[in-house]
């Protein structure tokens, strides 16, 4: 932060840690001891930018990731106009997937589109069945747990019960007004 950003009050967002996704598969093994199911699958979810740079860097991390065996990506939008790069592993390998994960998110900061990144997700099944995120804020380089319980409810108690199976293997999102609801999100919807 330079000097006129401290008197007029400006401050930069924290650079995101894209190498804390790298995190991932020991939350996986506490969460697995808790009857979650790693999917194989997770998404990377950005906003479009202007052109078609993205696009091509897009097009780049999907030739990168389709060259592996067992993995396919797919390209979809949510209702909110967001774009979502979904990566899924046939073997549900989360370290495979993790690296999966980051190779996109690096392409695109990598290029200059880091602020375009919003999150990433890796997605499980919950002991009951249901879909269940672990969500990584590329904004604050932490995650929070997304549990979606029908419709557009969450379930707030099994997300505060991961919190507390995670905290030791991930840096969790300390503010729970940061715990976003993301509907229709690949996997979780």
């Amino acid at each position: 932060m330079g000097f006129l950003d401290s008197i007029l009050g400006r401050s930069k967002p924290p650079q995101a840690d894209l190498d804390v996704l790298f995190a991932v598969p020991q939350a996986v093994i506490s969460l697995q001891t808790e009857g979650f199911v790693p999917t194989g699958s997770g998404s990377v979810c950005f906003r479009d930018v202007e052109g078609h740079a993205d696009d091509l860097v897009m097009a780049d991390a999907e030739k990168l990731i389709t060259s592996s065996p067992g993995s396919t990506v797919v390209r979809s939008d949510d209702r909110f106009g967001f774009h979502w790069l979904t990566v899924t592993r046939s073997d549900a390998e989360v370290s495979g997937l993790v690296t999966d994960l980051h190779a996109v998110n690096s392409s695109l900061a990598d290029a200059g589109f880091g602020a375009s990144l919003l999150c990433s997700t890796v997605v499980f099944t919950t002991p009951a069945g249901a879909p269940f995120g672990l969500v990584y804020l590329y904004k604050r380089g932490t995650f929070y747990p997304f549990a979606p319980d029908g419709g557009e409810r969450r379930d707030n108690g099994l997300e505060l019960q991961v919190r507390g199976v995670i905290a030791d293997d991930v840096p969790v999102e300390p503010d729970l007004t940061r715990w976003l609801a993301i509907w229709g999100a690949p996997g979780l919807g």
